[in-house]
This record gives C-alpha cells, structure tokens and sequence, in this order.
C-alpha cells in the first residue's frame, strides 16, 4: 500500500493543490449532476405511488383502498407489484455498479458518466411512453443500470480532481444535486399531480433533461488524470492536471505520485476486488461494507422515497403531501450547503456525530407520536397538531441527515481507497447501498404495515450503533491528499495492525517528471 508521501507537502504550496481553476469548478459541476438522475428516480416515485392519474393507469386497487374509510392506514400502500415498479431500479443498480468498477477502470470516469446518461435517456423514454406495467419495470431498470453507473464513476472522478484541502466540499456536490434532483422532482409531481389522466406521464418524461445536461456537459469535461495515468495515458494526465490546477502550477509532484500509485496497482497480478480482501486492506473493506450499510439504516431512503405516503399516512391530502416533500427538500439542500462549508472545517467525524444525535430523537419521536396517536391498528385519525408534529420532525430529521451521512456516504468511500482498489471499493460500496435500498424499497410498505410505528424505533436501533462505529474505527482525513491516505490508516488505534507502514514524506522536488 503506498504512503504518496510527496504530496504531503503539496497542499502547502500556494497557488497549487489549493488553487481552484474554472475548468475543476465545471468539471465538478458536471460530474455531480450524475447525482441529478438518482435524486430525481427517487423522489419522483414517491409522488406517482399516490397520484391518481398513475394509480387509475395501473393500480386501481390501491386507489380503492385510500378511498375506503374503513381501511388500515399502515398498510393503504402495501402492494408487491407497485414496491417492485419501485425497487427494480436499485436492483438492476446493483448489478450495474458491479460491472461498472471494470469498466469505469477501462474506459475512464468521464466516459462511464457518460454511458450511464446514454441509459438513463432510453429509461425515461420508455417510462414516459409506458402503455403497462411491464413498459414501467424495464424502464426502471434501464434506469437502475444508469445509477450504477454514474453512482460509481461520479464521486471517485470528483475525489480525484478536486484540490485535497477543498475534497470534502467537491464531492459533497454530488448529494447536493442528488437533492436538486429530488427538490425538481417533488416541483413536477406537485403540477403533474392536478393533471388528470396523464399527468404521470409529466413526471416521468421530464427525467429525460438531467440526462441530456450530463450527455452534453461531460463531453466537454477532462477525464481525471488518475484515472489517464492508470490506463497509462501520462502524457494525457499531465494535460488534465494542468487544465484543472491551472496553466502556472507546476503539477510533477501531483504526477509522480499519481504515477507511483499506478505503479503500486501494475504490480498485483490478481483483480481489484481479490486484492481487497487481503489483510492489508482490511480497513477499506470495512468501510466499503460499514459506510453503505449503516447509510440505508438511518431510515432516511424510505422517509425520502416515501415521504408523500408518510405525509397522506397522517392525514395530509395528496397535493399536501406532495408539498411537505418540497418543504424537506428546501430543508435538506440548506443543510447539505451548511456541510460543504463545514465538512473541510471541523472534519467528517464531527458531522458524523452531530447527525446521530439528530437522527436518534427524531427517530425516537416518530415512533412515539405514530404509537401514541395512530395506534397499533392504525384506526385512529391522528389529530392536526400531531400531523404538523410529524412534519417537523421529518424536516428535523432530513437537516440531521443532510449535515451527516447525506454527504458523508459519497465523500468517505471516494477518498479512502488507494488508487489500485479505488473503482473496486467504490463498486462494491455503492452494489450494497442499492442491493440494500432495493431490500427496503421493496420491503418498507410492508414492515409499515405490520411493524407500524416499530419500523421507526428498528431505525434508532441502528442510529445509536452507526454512531458509535464512527466514534471508535473513523479515523478523520479531512485535508489528506487522495494518495497519501495510507498515513491516516497507519496511525489509527485499531486499523495500524493491519495496514503496511507508510513511508517517510518525500520532499518536493522540482525536476520534471
């Protein structure tokens, strides 16, 4: 495992790692619209799952159900058929992320973005002209392999070309957009929701713009220059480097030690993700494992996805509770631009315990005011002031969320692997986290309707452990160049046991390269 000592010093040197350029500012940008097309797919379901102009389309039995007085309101939305038009994008995801960490090591970042855009278009296409179910769930996966691609290919390109002092604050745009996405989504299904007949078809057509914008922008973009280097393009990284740090810096010392982890990766005969198991890597497997797991536990994939059902859940009409949603996604990009400014500042640790705090008393809180006021049945009419409750809650609980693990989950698995395992661990964390929203998706209207306010406290379970997990095997890398990381792993309490002893720093040097 290499130290990339030579870089240590880099982030010192005025006017060179810390410069930010024009073309980074857009190349980021653009790279982090990726997070556009996830953001939009799951807020835009959770508005068509109870608009009726989709349900007359093809589930008419639901709309039965919340027209009937008499019916359970934990479980009005409990159908395997509509939680499977849902989840098929996080399941064909999972998949796509796994293919993807090879071929985004082949072609480069930049033109796995790009696939993943060419996917997204035909999925919305197809979804937009949908006649049946069938239409519905196939556009869904086409969609799913679009995520998997640019969830894989967009935090590491982000990780790789932003300065090191300012790398939080870059890769945390990409959650950023993802809720632009979500925050354009709830706009769309707020007018298509008083559209008859075809509204939905609004909804879902209108996904074909945020994949037109990556078609076009990350033609324009420069690939990373570790990702040029890797597939022994040096003369290309050199001109990457140069475009994105400026035409005066002097980029040979960034270069030699992107060059040295290449190196370090045409060495290993075996593949990224056999390489990962080792010992020596123990660390990173962890994390690409942990990171992903606990980030679907929060709870808050199902409370975003969901959120319109949670809000007719406790009383709210259907263009009301399309409106709550807009109300949170204000909320969650204010809080996510609170962790950009904050993320380079205080360290990742901090948010990651400052969200948990959060996370656990509103999850505690839900769960008290569902019990308390819809019942274990859920026959009661849960009272205006509770509702409102309700509200301030979520919008509580997605501030916590949007200053922690929102961002934190891109900016952590993109920065903390070496360059040799880096498209390995990126796929195999980003396969889990949709492997595990696919279980939720699929599972959450059902866990709602016989574990009833239960699913909230099953959440705050999990919030209190995630919280001391981070407390006790984080190590904080806040202002680590992206190949120097082995250092923070060699000094960690638990994870030094492990890990090979990073070499003493290198000087900079200015000969070329």
């Amino acid at each position: 495992m290499h130290g990339g000592g030579a870089l240590a010093v880099v982030g010192a040197v005025p006017g060179y790692s810390s410069e930010i350029t024009f073309t980074v500012v857009m190349s980021c940008l653009m790279a982090a619209s990726g997070g556009l097309i996830f953001g939009y797919d799951i807020s835009i379901t959770g508005g068509l799952t109870q608009m009726e102009s989709f349900l007359q389309a093809f589930f008419p039995d639901i709309l039965e159900k919340m027209n009937n007085a008499q019916q359970d309101e934990y479980c009005i939305f409990d159908s395997q058929v509509l939680t499977t038009f849902v989840s098929s994008l996080y399941l064909a995801g999972v998949f796509a992320c796994l293919v993807a960490g090879h071929v985004t090591r082949k072609v480069g970042r930049r033109n796995s973005m790009l696939i993943g855009a060419s996917l997204f278009f035909v999925g919305a296409v197809l979804n937009c002209a949908a006649v049946n179910i069938y239409m519905l769930v196939i556009g869904r996966i086409l969609l799913g392999f679009a995520v998997g691609f640019t969830n894989q290919s967009a935090p590491v390109y982000l990780a790789e070309i932003a300065p090191a002092r300012w790398r939080g604050a870059f890769t945390s745009i990409f959650h950023f957009f993802l809720n632009i996405g979500m925050f354009l989504a709830d706009l769309v299904n707020y007018r298509a929701n008083s559209i008859p007949v075809w509204g939905w078809r609004l909804s879902l057509g209108v996904g074909i713009v945020p994949a037109i914008i990556i078609l076009i922008g990350a033609a324009f973009i420069p690939d990373s220059p570790n990702s040029l280097v890797l597939r022994g393009k040096v003369d290309e990284a050199r001109a990457s480097l140069r475009c994105i740090r400026g035409p005066s810096a002097d980029v040979d010392v960034e270069l030699k030690d992107i060059m040295h982890a290449a190196e370090e990766d045409s060495r290993y005969e075996t593949g990224a993700f056999r390489r990962i198991v080792r010992r020596e890597y123990r660390p990173h497997l962890v994390m690409a494992v942990a990171i992903p797991v606990f980030f679907e536990l929060t709870g808050m994939i199902v409370v975003t996805i969901f959120t319109p059902l949670l809000f007719y859940t406790v009383g709210f009409t259907s263009q009301k509770a399309i409106l709550g949603s807009i109300i949170t996604d204000v909320v969650s990009l204010a809080s996510i631009a609170v962790a950009a400014m904050a993320v380079d500042r205080y360290g990742r640790r901090s948010l990651f315990m400052l969200g948990g705090g959060i996370l656990l008393v509103c999850l505690v809180g839900m769960a008290w005011i569902f019990g308390a006021q819809l019942g274990a049945n859920g026959g009661k009419a849960m009272p205006r002031s509770y509702a409102v409750a309700v509200v301030a809650l979520v919008c509580l609980f997605t501030a916590g969320f949007g200053v922690s693990w929102g961002p934190l989950k891109w900016i952590i698995p993109s920065e903390i692997f070496p360059l040799e395992v880096r498209s390995a661990g990126q796929g195999m964390s980003e396969s889990i986290s949709l492997l595990l929203t696919f279980v939720q998706t699929q599972s959450f209207l059902a866990m709602l309707c016989s574990f009833k306010y239960g699913a909230f406290a099953y959440n705050a379970g999990w919030v209190l452990l995630m919280t001391a997990f981070v407390a006790f095997f984080l190590p904080e890398t806040k202002g680590v160049p992206i190949e120097s990381m082995g250092t923070v792993w060699a000094r960690h309490w638990y994870w030094k046991r492990f890990v090979k002893p990073a070499p003493a720093p290198v000087k900079q040097t200015d000969g070329p390269v």
